[in-house]
């Protein structure tokens, strides 16, 4: 667990995580409002090169990000409703484009993230400070066991 002290620091950690990233990659970022989530993936798509004002696309559902060395797809599952509502934007095609994929509150339609996805939680511990980890997928996605 990595303790990130301020927004900064917050988005050097999505910046360093971009350094590893490829073509295929997709992360997704958990945690309750205010974690950083979108701060995490503005570091993310500068890490990749891009210069591109980053926003969470809690309306819009889907940002595109081009410019850097791979295109960035940001999604946002927090107004979603169901699965079927998030396969209708072409999620399966996004996930065949050669980029990388950003996913906030990924955690609400698990089954639909792929077996490589990478988990990372976020966790306010206070005002200014959040905590991130590596997590496993949740029970019942692409890339956990199923319970019996």
């Amino acid at each position: 667990m990595t303790t990130l002290r301020s927004a900064d620091e917050t988005f050097e950690w999505g910046r360093q995580l971009a350094g590893g990233l490829r073509a295929g990659d997709v992360i997704a970022l958990c945690g309750n409002l205010g974690a950083g989530k979108t701060q995490a993936t503005k570091g993310i798509v500068a890490g990749l090169g891009a210069v591109a004002d980053v926003t969470s696309p809690t309306f819009t559902l889907v940002h595109e990000y081009g410019g850097g060395s791979l295109p960035v797809f940001h999604f946002d599952f927090y107004r979603m409703e169901s699965e079927d509502e998030v396969v209708s934007l072409g999620w399966d095609e996004y996930l065949d484009e050669p980029g990388v994929v950003i996913v906030e509150w990924a955690d609400r339609f698990p089954r639909l993230m792929p077996k490589n996805t990478r988990w990372f939680r976020l966790a306010n511990v206070s005002e200014n400070a959040r905590t991130v980890q590596e997590a496993s997928p949740p029970a019942w996605s692409a890339g956990a066991e199923t319970p019996l």
